[in-house]
């Protein structure tokens, strides 16, 4: 039986390695993951394709105790909702970070890491997840 998550890795491909995302032309504003429409213009928007700037901020951080399915082996962990340089704002694992450094404000940077092994014969999905500098 092949797992429904394998396709959906592969049509994220632009978003999970390169970091893609969308920018208007008619209101300056950067949004991710990419968007067909832009929330702020509608119709009279037009979006492009953009790479990420592939530094930010923290804003906001929690830590997980109590993983969903597919991740109760990696509690405890942080997730944070970080604000790129362009203002784009994303939600990613903190990892390779000591506790007392992952803070509101924190400077971060990407990195390229294992999102998930299926099975022993399936797929491994790599992507991004942030780190604090």
């Amino acid at each position: 039986m092949v797992d429904a998550a394998v396709p959906m890795h592969w049509r994220r491909f632009d978003e999970r390695y390169r970091l893609a995302g969308s920018h208007c032309k008619n209101c300056g504003e950067y949004f991710f993951p990419k968007r067909m429409v832009c929330p702020n213009c509608r119709r009279k928007g037009k979006l492009s394709t953009v790479e990420m700037p592939r530094e930010g901020k923290i804003i906001s951080f929690t830590e997980v105790f109590v993983g969903p399915s597919g991740f109760e082996n990696e509690t405890p962990y942080f997730i944070a909702i970080i604000e790129l340089l362009n203002k784009a704002k994303i939600l990613a694992q903190i990892v390779d970070s000591p506790r007392e450094k992952i803070n509101t404000g924190a400077k971060v940077k990407k990195v390229f890491r294992k999102i998930a092994d299926h099975d022993a014969e399936g797929a491994i999905a790599y992507g991004y997840k942030f780190k604090v500098v």
